[in-house]
């Protein structure tokens, strides 16, 4: 059984605490890790040992630290294939899927090689008499990113790639259930050029992570996950001071116009809903056809292709279209709101509670499921289920449609698919979410853009990647200064060599 590590000051470290937690191949159900939990000591330790290694590393000036962005980048490729099977091994995603969660973080990364002009400050000459004023960007210093598991490798790169670009040294906290390509990460950043100590992997539970938001080093803490840890996590760190960024559930809508393609519409929701076995904070678990007629058709289309979803392990080969969900527990929480669906009165189209894998019998895997004639106070519509289930609540109008989108208190992502134009502008305006598809299922905005939601999706007033990342990560300074005025006499006639 392998005993995984820590990754301290450039170095894999045993962990002291005598506490492991279980890592899961989810295809099989059997244990094939164990993963150290920190102790208060060893999480200390290394916060204690990424301040000691911050200074220099901020100090460098941004052109050398994107140099180490571009480094990574090509180290990234090279591994590509390698670092994607332990990911699908530990997460059970399928391999493209794997290689997919690995290039969206990795363009973050490609993004952050621009590091130089993202931190230039402003200037202003002569704002007064002999005086001018200037601002620079300062790294926070030490920084915390706590990240979730459904995206062991891109979440993780999505913070602490500008956190590093900015000047910054990191403390990553990842998801005990797949850590393994984090680890693998420090590595690459270490092989990139990043110096030892800049960038700490501490595996843990709550007490590594209490210890985290209660460091008085730590500046600044991002994370991803649930709604209620990300508001307990806000809380605990701007209390102590801190700045935070938190990104929670989610319950995405798709709106379906009776004028959409609705071939195209359907083959979108199969996709953004059930790929990565829904494991996605911005999977579409609602779909919303407007009137009766088109719900019916879409229906009528969704059937077939739910129940062609072909259900594997990442070992099957590249044709398997969804894994396992990560945990035994997490299979029997799927279940279970799939039950209360039944038993509250929604119409289980495609059922799939009584699915197997033959040869897989004790894998987590659970079938793609499909409802219709959901209604809003129904458990599986309030609650982010996080797993191959999509739900079709009937709408009478584009109206109605759109107040259950601006009504949920989740607003991360949501959609429309629509051949009109102004109905999508309208759309766009009004619904108060965060990210909005067109004729676009799931959507996501590329690494130059910021990425979050509204509402109960997201505490605090920074996203994730793009401009806002590197606002987030960095504190402004405002410098004014006065200088004697008169022009000095005598002159200079050959250039000074350039430090």
């Amino acid at each position: 059984m392998q005993n995984l590590t820590h990754y301290i000051n450039g170095e894999n470290v045993e962990g002291t605490s005598g506490r492991f937690a279980d890592v899961f191949n989810p295809a099989t159900g059997e244990v094939q890790a164990h993963c150290p939990m920190a102790s208060v000591a060893e999480t200390e330790a290394a916060i204690a040992d990424a301040a000691a290694a911050q200074p220099k590393w901020g100090a460098t000036n941004p052109q050398k630290r994107a140099r180490v962005m571009m480094a990574m980048v090509g180290l990234m490729n090279r591994d590509m294939d390698k670092l994607a099977e332990a990911l699908s091994r530990e997460h059970g995603k399928t391999i493209p899927d794997a290689k997919g969660d690995l290039q969206r973080g990795l363009e973050v990364i490609e993004y952050c090689i621009g590091a130089p002009q993202m931190l230039k400050g402003e200037f202003t000459d002569s704002a007064g008499p002999g005086i001018d004023m200037y601002s620079m960007r300062q790294p926070l210093g030490v920084v915390a990113s706590i990240m979730p598991f459904n995206f062991p490798a891109m979440m993780p790169l999505w913070h602490v790639g500008p956190a590093l670009a900015c000047g910054n040294a990191v403390v990553l906290k990842p998801s005990e259930r797949d850590p393994s390509v984090p680890l693998m990460l420090a590595e690459l950043f270490v092989e990139a050029g990043l110096p030892k100590g800049v960038f700490q992997v501490v595996n843990g539970d709550k007490e590594a992570v209490d210890t985290l938001l209660d460091s008085e080093i730590i500046q600044g803490v991002s994370f991803v996950g649930s709604t209620p840890i990300a508001h307990y996590i806000y809380s605990r760190a701007t209390a102590n001071g801190k700045r935070a960024q938190c990104f929670g559930g989610a319950k995405n809508h798709m709106i379906i116009m009776p004028d959409a393609d609705l071939d195209q519409a359907a083959d979108a929701l199969v996709g953004a809903g059930f790929g990565a076995a829904g494991e996605r904070c911005m999977a579409i678990s609602v779909a919303v056809p407007v009137g009766e007629e088109t719900a019916d058709a879409l229906i009528e289309k969704l059937i077939p292709r739910v129940e062609k979803l072909k259900v594997g392990p990442y070992t099957a080969g590249d044709d398997v279209d969804m894994g396992p969900v990560i945990t035994g527990a997490a299979k029997e929480r799927i279940l279970g709101l799939i039950n209360s669906g039944v038993e509250q009165g929604a119409k289980l189209v495609v059922d799939n509670r009584d699915f197997s894998l033959q040869g897989y019998e004790d894998g987590f895997f659970v079938g793609p499921h499909l409802f219709d004639n959901v209604t809003p106070d129904m458990d599986i519509y309030t609650q982010e289920i996080f797993g191959p289930v999509l739900s079709t609540v009937r709408a009478g109008s584009y109206e109605e449609a759109l107040k259950l989108a601006m009504d949920h208190e989740y607003g991360n992502g949501t959609a429309i698919y629509t051949r009109d134009g102004d109905t999508a502008r309208d759309f766009a305006s009004r619904v108060n979410i965060g990210m909005v598809g067109v004729n676009v299922p799931i959507p996501v905005p590329l690494a130059y853009h910021t990425f979050g939601g509204w509402k109960k999706s997201m505490f605090g007033d920074l996203n994730q990647h793009g401009p806002d990342s590197f606002k987030f990560y960095t504190r402004t300074k405002t410098v004014t200064s006065r200088w004697p005025s008169g022009i000095k006499e005598g002159g200079e006639f050959n250039f000074k060599a350039m430090d």
